[in-house]
């Protein structure tokens, strides 16, 4: 931490008595940081969780990070529990309100919440089991080495003595804060929680209904809304009569909403508002509405497919440029080229986007199912014309977040129609709504080329990315480097080949892009592993063997940057998955094993697929994970987690598709875009590494390393390469 001891407690920040300690838990690097030598700047921000000792020996853990599903009220607990040597079951974790104050960083997202809470709250436990001690040290008169806590309580042993860390927290109150950055941190030997598997604390919840999620929200004089968007990205309304729709029974109000441009990117369009979200369906259902397509209607899958190929067929941004690729690539080395095409992909979570916004005289009430309340504040005080610490946001439980719940469209839908409508009002999108103006996952395609020599070693190895760019769609292309989200992975490619150059072009259209569950890595992920792989079979190499060879750290090898991943660490995760998986040991005609090892958000995870191909037919029979994501704190919600992204990432590779025509999405449903179903699922095995580093994510790094598993998988079976997605053998 790079603020002073006296800032750490926050006595009285929130509400009720007892100990309060703030912690710091995002870097600091994005806060005003203290230098002894010159004036002091003000910590703005200094925290974004708070530890909470109550009278009565309870814990809360006030964090400001959202739960969809990753488990973090369960793991975070954990963590803390753990160094404070307190019971499990007396420590709460509790969603933050949404004051940006208090808490410095409010977002959720790129499966950091254990990655970068777990050392900063690991010293917040221990500097509340070393003030409890240091307590009760001095009511007995005895020295701190004799006093252990113990199970919430702090006993001497000499004498039997024991007291309760309530007993103890108002003797602690008034003691100076110990550094936390040289508290005595708990062996890891000694761990009683840390690593071992913990039943997650909103099962049961979630189990018997009581869980509140967006849509489960109910207020009083609660109407509810949809809108009518035009079916065309940047289209809108020429002209609409409302007289059908006010005519359906339960509808109270119908009007025009406008697009909003730049951080909410709204479709705008004509809102329904009614008694009931069925009735408003029905309403939106009767509007006549005239629709002006506008220049986007000259987009299709087929015109952007043109586009992308181009982009990858020629030079563009050079990111990484190692020795003389072309030198090497014609000099009569043995040549591989390969192009990978990548489609939209929707993020489909199982909750479609909804909020409540209740808009009172200088004043405004949320209820959101997101990933970032305090963009969802910022938005709604904007719109509403408030100051956003007038605005109040509960953050719900979420179906599903996967990136789309950091947007702030819906948000601004909510707040324009609670605006006009001056009561509360949910706003509802249904499936089809949410399919066809998701923000989504880029299109994107990939030129390959590289060469092995006599010997079978890779000496070249070139990868041209087109593809529909984040950066250049949230921000102009000279304010940001459009290639910012779109590189990830491929531009640290860990095969150590001599001459590496990566290159990157931005293709324009009309689609909005997002991230997307692992981003970049999504797409990189499949090139790079299936490439490698095509290289060993040029070589005439098995592609473990192959990877060996190429996964080689040297005594001197120092990480560039936390994206920079340890030769060391894949290697042991794709020897610990190939043992795992048998690999090497014969298998019947048309089967075939494929492997992917990759590195992301802090963790490596190499994938074993084995599959059966017959004719243009083939089949996933099983699937192996071996994971080292650092330090392991639940090892139930890793192994959830890992089955999870397999899912959603075969899911991607075997049936989803976003499709263009005349600038609308073709796909409105499940039943164009179908997810795996439980009878298609493969068995899935999770094997993990034990890891004394700190912690890695976990909510997606399983992801990329699916796809190409199951292509080499198939290319094993049956000698074919699958380089589009989603996968077609015929």
């Amino acid at each position: 931490m790079a603020i002073s001891r006296r800032t750490f407690v926050a006595q009285g920040t929130i509400a009720g008595a007892g100990l309060v300690i703030g912690v710091r838990l995002s870097p600091v690097k994005a806060f005003a940081q203290e230098n002894e030598k010159g004036p002091k700047k003000p910590v703005v921000n200094p925290f974004d969780a708070y530890i909470h000792v109550k009278p009565d020996g309870k814990i809360s853990l006030i964090v400001a990070k959202s739960e969809m599903g990753q488990g973090i009220k369960t793991g975070l607990a954990m963590v803390l529990a753990e160094e404070a040597e307190v019971d499990f079951n007396s420590v709460s974790v509790e969603q933050a309100e949404t004051r940006p104050d208090i808490y410095a960083h409010m977002g959720t997202g790129g499966s950091g919440s254990t990655m970068e809470n777990f050392m900063p709250l690991r010293r917040a436990g221990a500097t509340v089991r070393e003030l409890m001690i240091t307590a009760a040290s001095q009511r007995w008169n005895v020295p701190t080495n004799e006093c252990k806590a113990k199970n919430g309580a702090v006993v001497h042993e000499k004498t039997s003595r024991r007291a309760s860390y309530g007993e103890l927290v108002q003797a602690a109150m008034k003691l100076p804060l110990p550094d936390p950055e040289k508290v005595e941190l708990k062996n890891e030997a000694d761990f009683q929680l840390i690593g071992h598997t913990t039943p997650r604390v909103d099962i049961p919840s979630k189990v018997n209904g009581g869980a509140v999620f967006g849509l489960d929200v109910r207020v009083p004089e609660m109407l509810f809304a949809v809108v009518a968007r035009c079916p065309t990205f940047g289209g809108k309304h020429a002209h609409f009569d409302a007289t059908k729709a006010k005519a359906v029974p339960g509808v109270k109000q119908v009007f025009e909403i406008p697009a909003l441009g730049r951080d909410m990117f709204t479709a705008g369009g004509v809102a329904v508002v009614a008694d009931s979200t069925w009735a408003a369906m029905q309403g939106r259902e009767a509007l006549q509405i005239t629709w002006d397509n506008g220049a986007a209607a000259a987009e299709s899958t087929n015109t952007l497919h043109a586009a992308l190929h181009a982009g990858a067929g020629k030079a563009g941004k050079r990111v990484r440029n190692d020795g003389d690729v072309d030198a090497v690539l014609s000099n009569g080395a043995k040549r591989v080229e390969a192009t990978y095409e990548f489609p939209f992909l929707a993020h489909a979570t199982m909750e479609p986007m909804n909020i409540t916004v209740h808009a009172r005289s200088g004043e405004a009430e949320v209820w959101a199912p997101t990933q970032s309340p305090d963009w969802v504040q910022r938005t709604v005080a904007k719109i509403l014309d408030l100051k956003p610490e007038k605005v109040v946001v509960h953050t719900t439980l979420m179906g599903g977040g996967f990136g789309r719940r950091y947007m702030a469209d819906y948000p601004a839908e909510g707040a324009q129609i609670a605006k006009v409508v001056g009561k509360p009002v949910q706003l509802v999108w249904s499936r089809e709504d949410d399919m066809t103006h998701d923000f989504y996952r880029p299109a994107a395609c990939h030129q390959m080329k590289g060469a092995v020599d006599q010997s079978g070693h890779p000496v070249a190895w070139s990868h041209t990315i087109a593809s529909t760019s984040i950066g250049a769609f949230w921000d102009p292309p000279d304010h940001q480097a459009p290639e910012k989200s779109e590189v990830g992975g491929a531009e640290q490619m860990p095969y150590a080949i001599p001459n590496v150059r990566l290159e990157y072009n931005p293709v324009a259209s009309a689609v909005p892009p997002l991230w997307w569950r692992s981003v970049e890595h999504s797409f990189n992920g499949f090139a790079v592993e299936c490439f490698i792989d095509e290289l060993a079979a040029a070589a005439g190499q098995d592609p473990v063997q192959f990877r060996k060879t190429l996964l080689v750290k040297p005594a001197n090898w120092k990480a560039k940057n936390d994206e920079d991943p340890d030769p060391a660490r894949l290697r042991a995760v794709m020897e610990l998955a190939a043992e795992k998986s048998g690999w090497g040991t014969p298998l019947p005609r048309g089967k075939g094993r494929g492997i992917a090892t990759y590195h992301s958000f802090g963790s490596y995870i190499c994938e074993v697929a084995e599959v059966t191909v017959q004719g243009s037919n083939f089949k996933i029979n099983r699937m192996v994970a071996a994971i080292d994501c650092g330090q392991i704190v639940n090892p139930e919600s890793v192994r959830a987690q890992a089955e999870s992204a397999i899912i959603y990432g075969l899911s991607a590779a075997l049936k989803n598709e976003i499709t263009v025509k005349s600038g609308a999405i073709e796909q409105t449903n499940f039943d164009g875009y179908d997810p795996i179903r439980i009878s298609e699922a493969p068995p899935i095995e999770v094997h993990l590494l034990k890891s004394k580093e700190e912690p890695g994510g976990m909510g997606e790094p399983a992801l990329p390393p699916a796809a190409p598993a199951v292509a080499n998988a198939i290319f094993a079976a049956c000698g074919k390469r699958v380089r589009k997605l989603p996968f077609q053998l015929a």
